[in-house]
């Protein structure tokens, strides 16, 4: 095994995700995935639970968000806040091949969208406490967190799908996008 090699959680979800995709999430195992990246089960088990949680490992968003929460400027409402917070998403975002590939494999395996889901609704309980413990109150906090990851969803499918614009410039877009169809 070529354990000296780095990038061990890269090649673990790469290999999941080419294996997901050629042969489907049921009928892949941890076995065939350390293999493929040239490692072993022993090795896998060290980054993740699970093969369902190769592609949904670690708080990469957790960690970027939650500190910029806390160090944007006083006085900011809740929301810019949050796009504050939002506009450093690309030093955690993988390559554009690899989440439009992981986006196709997660919208055909039921396990996987719930996974997804739960993964969402954490990151958002998270980031209304981080608002509140800025003194924002719970309703400020949930609303501006449902309307910012709305945006940020917006920015991000659009980052995806190959628009090269700051991301800052697509989180503005984003925003505006949602105050027309919230005007109408």
């Amino acid at each position: 095994m070529a354990r000296w090699e780095g990038n061990t959680r890269g090649r673990l979800e790469r290999a999941a995700l080419d294996l997901f995709r050629e042969q489907g999430y049921d009928r892949t195992t941890v076995a065939q995935i350390a293999q493929r990246a040239g490692l072993t089960e022993r090795s896998f088990y060290r980054w993740f639970a699970d093969k369902r949680e190769v592609l949904f490992g670690g708080d990469d968003l957790e960690a970027c968000y939650l500190p910029a929460i806390q160090a944007a400027p006083e006085g900011l409402g809740a929301l810019p806040t949050l796009l504050t917070a939002f506009a450093a998403t690309p030093q955690v975002l993988r390559p554009r091949e690899f989440l439009i590939e992981r986006a196709t494999v997660i919208a055909a395996t039921p396990p996987l969208r719930e996974r997804e889901l739960i993964k969402m609704v954490t990151l958002a309980e998270k980031l209304v406490a981080a608002l509140i413990d800025r003194g924002h109150d719970e309703q400020t906090a949930h609303l501006a967190t449902d309307i910012g990851t709305a945006i940020l969803r917006l920015a991000t499918t659009r980052w995806i799908l190959g628009d090269d614009t700051d991301f800052t410039t697509l989180l503005a877009t984003a925003h505006q996008d949602l105050r027309t169809v919230a005007a109408t």
